[in-house]
């Protein structure tokens, strides 16, 4: 199984909180928020992460983006890098 999947890490939950609050109610896209917001470097791609198999990803990742909803915003998802707000945009 395969999914690709966009995400934005920030070391702060109530910050992730908020900004996943800011892009349900259409205020900032996501592209746009992790541009501005995430830590990782793919915040520069507007958080896309690409295609990848289950297992290439940290355990927290995997559960949901071989599990959830696809084109849901997800999270806050702690793992060891911080918190991040997934959103799944493709899995077969």
């Amino acid at each position: 199984m395969t999914a690709s999947a966009r995400h934005i890490l920030v070391s702060d939950e109530a910050f992730c909180n908020e900004l996943k609050e800011k892009i349900n109610s259409g205020e900032i896209t996501f592209e746009q928020a992790a541009k501005d917001n995430s830590t990782c470097p793919s915040g520069a791609q507007g958080g896309d992460l690409g295609t990848f198999s289950q297992g290439q990803m940290v355990p927290e990742f995997d559960k949901v983006v071989f599990n959830d909803e696809v084109g849901v915003v997800h999270g806050p998802v702690q793992t060891q890098f911080g918190y991040h707000l997934l959103e799944v945009t493709e899995r077969s």
